[in-house]
């Protein structure tokens, strides 16, 4: 249990509490905390009711039945290796800017959920961050199930044909590839690669909440140039593992 303790102080703010978040309150509704749909996002409460909770309740509820446990796994496995990747690799030592890139994925999440009825957002928002990631490193080679290797840059799109060929879905993969786009091309793709404005940046409140931390350079850590602007990195992680390494 200490080495577990241990574990979970290890982990960086942003990931750890997303990650707890997502635990507790899929679990209360497991035991009947509250009922479904007093937490999904629903355009009539949230909007006419001035429910205000529901966007936020929507990103950390997952229903657990039978069918969708192990996909809740699945999901928590992705949270908590590609949100620490980017929390500690690309965004180190700058937790202001992680949290905006949660926060505006997480708001056009919202949008995009009222607009086509999307009543949680767990799904979407860890893909669109799991996309980042493999954005700005997708020359990683990772490995998938079966033995499987290709570039980073592939697997949200094997990700999507999979769980369309697997699971029947494909929508949630799709609608958070689309939410990674946005804030990557944003972000990064348009302003320096393109040489067009940065259009969107942190809100300076942010780092009056979250200053920047000094750190030292190191593997897994921003130094100089491009990564200690905020630019896309391309340094050698290693290999990456997902879902089936061992």
């Amino acid at each position: 249990m200490s080495d577990i303790g241990t574990w979970y102080r290890s982990l960086p703010v942003f990931t750890r509490s997303w990650l707890s978040l997502s635990l507790v309150f899929t679990l209360l509704g497991r035991f009947g905390f509250f009922k479904p749909h007093q937490v999904i996002l629903l355009y009539e409460p949230f909007i006419k009711n001035f429910q205000i909770w529901r966007p936020f309740t929507a990103l950390f509820y997952y229903p657990l039945t039978p069918s969708t446990g192990f996909h809740f796994l699945i999901n928590c496995y992705f949270l908590y290796n590609y949100s620490l990747r980017l929390e500690t690799g690309q965004f180190g030592g700058r937790p202001a800017d992680y949290f905006f890139l949660l926060f505006f994925n997480w708001m056009v999440s919202v949008i995009i959920g009222l607009a086509l009825e999307i009543p949680l957002l767990m799904d979407p928002m860890v893909l669109s961050v799991l996309y980042i990631w493999c954005q700005l490193n997708r020359d990683v080679v990772v490995s998938f199930w079966f033995g499987s290797r290709f570039k980073a840059m592939y697997l949200p799109w094997v990700l999507l044909a999979f769980n369309s060929i697997v699971m029947g879905g494909g929508i949630m993969e799709l609608v958070g590839i689309l939410i990674g786009h946005i804030y990557y091309f944003l972000m990064f793709k348009y302003p320096q690669e393109m040489g067009g404005p940065q259009l969107i940046q942190t809100p300076s409140l942010f780092y009056s909440w979250f200053p920047s931390q000094r750190m030292n350079p190191g593997f897994g850590q921003p130094g100089s140039g491009a990564a200690a602007t905020g630019g896309p990195r391309r340094h050698q992680w290693g290999q990456g593992y997902v879902l089936g390494d061992h």
